[in-house]
């Protein structure tokens, strides 16, 4: 049986939202033990990965989300003491925002744990497909980003 292309992006889409939700509750489980939560962790790896302190629109537009949510986590996070703030030398009001020592050391006890998850699911899987996949998502974000909607 033959798919069009755009009943296979519907497929893989609907495959995508099934992964997003089991990536979230494996995440919430890898971050329980260290009081946060996948979306927490997200935000703290948009900053690690980052290599230097970010505004929380730096943040929200690096991970596609909106600044109101992204500005709710990053206060929750400084609650917790994981994130901290410093003046931006380029903006008065716009604070950088950086991971604490505690931050840091959440931030890699997660991804000690995740690194281990991710090697195991991993074993059985192919390189040059996951590559592939990798191309095929990043060729999705980008149409989506072209074809946003007006909100």
């Amino acid at each position: 049986m033959k798919h069009d292309r755009a009943e296979l992006l519907t497929s893989l889409s609907l495959t995508i939202f099934r992964t997003n939700g089991a990536l979230i509750a494996a995440g919430d489980a890898l971050t329980a033990s260290f009081g946060l939560s996948s979306a927490r962790w997200q935000v703290m790896g948009a900053i690690a990965l980052a290599g230097h302190p970010l505004t929380v629109a730096q943040i929200a537009r690096n991970m596609g989300l909106t600044r109101q949510g992204v500005q709710r986590l990053i206060d929750e996070l400084e609650r917790q003491g994981i994130i901290g703030f410093e003046d931006n030398p380029h903006h008065k009001r716009a604070k950088l925002v950086r991971l604490t020592a505690q931050g840091e050391t959440a931030y890699a006890g997660i991804m000690q744990q995740w690194n281990a998850l991710a090697a195991k699911l991993a074993e059985g899987m192919d390189a040059e497909r996951l590559t592939t996949a990798i191309g095929c998502l990043e060729q999705l974000a980008a149409g989506l980003d072209d074809n946003r909607l007006p909100d």
